[in-house]
């Protein structure tokens, strides 16, 4: 049987041109690519070379023979192109699940920003309500999710904390309150705000800080979505009390955001499969949205002030 580093050997003959060079390629001595030759010609019993002149000229054989052995060689070399890109995370395919403002907002960016330099990644981005994402990546079903804290996350998952934000004031910039750089819950009373439907994880928070603040808000519209409760309040409809992140994302033209006291605090949780294994893929690419979201608190506190730093 022919082995394969004979066949190098003579494709890097055949490409140079002489032994000398195919040598050089190789990084091998010239008598070693010499002998692996004689060694290949025994082992094929053909004649791949004359030797006239000190020159060596393929034979009709060896012309026969190239083409399939350069078909192998490039196949080779495909195939070490892959291993580099998949290494360097460059190829592969990503599938995230994300509660609706994340995946809106800065989980977009992040996304974009990475394929600028993997144009060979395939990236699928489902946008679900915060328990759903972690369903979705407990059945496999999502490499990676990012979602609000909530209770009884499964075990077939692990999870850590990933961004510790806060729910916010967002209101024109003309409301009374906009003049405030935070506002406190009891502030809100004689106000409309724009609060979550009643199943939506992150009402739960906003509920929760009114009761213990003896606040019985006047409540205008509910929504599912932060975008919608944004939009609300650009059109008039009243305050919303929603995650600000939004704001770093899409522009609203005479909204601001102001942190509300006492401090509302929301987790975003990194949800991933429990105990399975990491594409390098899925590694590169939240170090990517780690720095995307760094620089996204950085614009919240630059554009509405230092208390959006967190507690």
């Amino acid at each position: 049987m022919i082995n394969l580093r004979y066949l190098e050997v003579f494709h890097a003959i055949m490409r140079s041109g002489s032994i000398t060079a195919a040598a050089r390629s190789l990084h091998i001595s010239q008598p070693a690519v010499s002998e692996m030759l004689k060694q290949a010609e025994s082992r094929m019993k053909i004649q791949l070379f004359e030797r006239t002149g000190g020159r060596l000229t393929p034979t009709p054989e060896a012309k026969a023979l190239f083409p399939d052995v350069a078909s192998v060689f490039g196949r080779l070399d495909a195939i070490d192109r892959q291993v580099q890109d998949l290494a360097g995370g460059r190829l592969g395919n990503l599938s995230l699940a994300a509660a609706f403002p994340i995946a809106n907002g800065y989980l977009t960016k992040a996304v974009a920003t990475f394929l600028a330099t993997r144009p060979s990644v395939q990236v699928a981005l489902q946008s679900l309500t915060s328990p759903q994402v972690a369903e979705r990546v407990a059945y496999g079903e999502a490499e990676l999710g990012l979602a609000y804290n909530f209770e009884s996350l499964s075990k077939a998952v692990e999870a850590e904390v990933l961004v510790d934000s806060a729910i916010a004031c967002v209101l024109p910039e003309s409301h009374p309150l906009a003049k405030y750089d935070e506002i406190d819950l009891k502030d809100l009373a004689p106000y409309p705000i724009i609060t979550y439907l009643p199943q939506a994880v992150l009402r739960g928070y906003v509920d929760r800080a009114l009761a213990d603040a003896g606040v019985a808000p006047v409540v205008a519209v509910q929504v599912s979505l932060s975008l919608t409760g944004i939009m609300m309040s650009y059109y008039g409809a009243g305050i919303a009390l929603v995650e600000p992140f939004l704001l770093t994302s899409l522009t609203f033209p005479g909204l601001v955001a102001r942190p509300l006291r006492p401090y509302i605090s929301l987790k975003t949780l990194l949800i991933r499969p429990a105990g399975a294994s990491r594409s390098l893929v899925a590694n590169d690419f939240v170090e990517e949205l780690k720095k995307t979201i760094n620089e996204s608190q950085e614009l919240l506190v630059r554009s509405y002030g230092s208390s959006f730093a967190g507690e």
